[in-house]
């Protein structure tokens, strides 16, 4: 399964000149790569201009769900559609959208765990489902979002569920870019599946971030690596998925698991 990530810089605020950005990197890499999944990173339409949020989805009208389905239809390509800010009942939430190669959407996921160093909670509301696994061209896969990668519970929920991949969707700060790196990699190892990331570059509000999108594989080996901070990137790898099954057979993690010694997880 190819797959191509998009590591960019976001205009802050502003769905229209973003939409144009992404719909000029799928058209030259779908030309050039034909890859089999595209993904974007987190809060890909907006940034995170939290204080202004309300009025920017209210302008947005959820024409960005609308550019996702016909950019997925159009190119024939499935696509893990980042994180999108979306007002529902009065309150914003942090959505991904996962997307057929037909430009249906088959799954969204609301960010569970909001940042409380962003103050996140004054202007989002926390997802309340647990994460399920999709399947893309016959493969079952999850998504997280940023933060939620520090909770090693939810990727493995998605293990048990049978997901080979997880992608990580995200605006994560250079400040905890080694933390980035390295739960990555425990995620990975610990559950015996693919990890692939998508972070963002640039800075915004005295923040910058650490770009270093990555592709690990179950072994915990970094496949493909981004840039740390300046470029905006395309990184593209081949996953084959058959490593999963092998893998699991070598270490039977999940066969010598004793839930019930666990205690209340």
């Amino acid at each position: 399964m190819k797959i191509a990530t998009y590591q960019m810089d976001i205009v802050p605020g502003k769905p229209a000149e973003n939409r144009k950005k992404v719909l000029n990197w799928v058209g030259q890499v779908c030309k050039d790569q034909q890859p089999d999944v595209l993904v974007l990173p987190e809060m890909w339409t907006t940034a995170y201009t939290l204080s202004t949020l309300g009025e920017v989805v209210k302008e947005d009208k959820r024409e960005s769900e609308s550019f996702l389905k016909k950019v997925a239809n159009d190119n024939r390509v499935n696509v893990v559609a980042g994180s999108i800010a979306l007002e529902e009942d009065g309150e914003i939430v942090n959505r991904s959208y996962i997307l057929n190669r037909e430009g249906d959407i088959i799954h969204t996921y609301d960010k569970i765990h909001l940042v409380p160093m962003l103050d996140e909670h004054r202007y989002l509301k926390g997802g309340n489902s647990a994460v399920q696994v999709f399947e893309l061209d016959g493969h079952k896969m999850g998504v997280i979002i940023c933060y939620d990668l520090r909770f090693p519970e939810l990727v493995r929920s998605l293990a048990l569920q049978g997901a080979e991949v997880v992608f990580v969707v995200a605006e994560w700060p250079s400040a905890r870019a080694n933390h980035w790196e390295i739960l990555q990699q425990a995620r990975a190892i610990e559950n015996q599946l693919f990890i692939v990331s998508c972070n963002r570059i640039g800075t915004y509000d005295d923040v910058e971030f650490a770009g270093l999108s990555m592709v690990v594989s179950p072994w915990g080996e970094v496949l493909e690596k981004a840039s740390l901070l300046l470029e905006e990137e395309t990184l593209s790898t081949t996953l084959d998925l058959n490593e999963v099954t092998r893998i699991r057979k070598e270490v039977p993690v999940f066969a010598s698991r004793v839930p019930k010694l666990y205690g209340d997880l």
